[in-house]
């Protein structure tokens, strides 16, 4: 069981040490994808409104 967690403990460092390699791109990826779901999410809001009008 621990071997379970220390491989999986070595991956995340690993993965950890190419974040300053990719500058703000993961800042700027999390961004878009936020903003897309909200956008998304308002527009179901919307739609959501207009139906309880009728």
């Amino acid at each position: 069981m621990n071997d379970l967690f220390y491989s999986l403990g070595d991956f995340f460092v690993w993965t950890f040490k190419l974040l300053p390699a990719l500058g703000n791109l993961p800042n700027f990826l999390f961004i878009a994808v936020i903003t897309g779901y909200f956008l998304y999410w308002l527009s179901q809001m919307k739609k959501h409104s207009r139906a309880g009008e009728l």
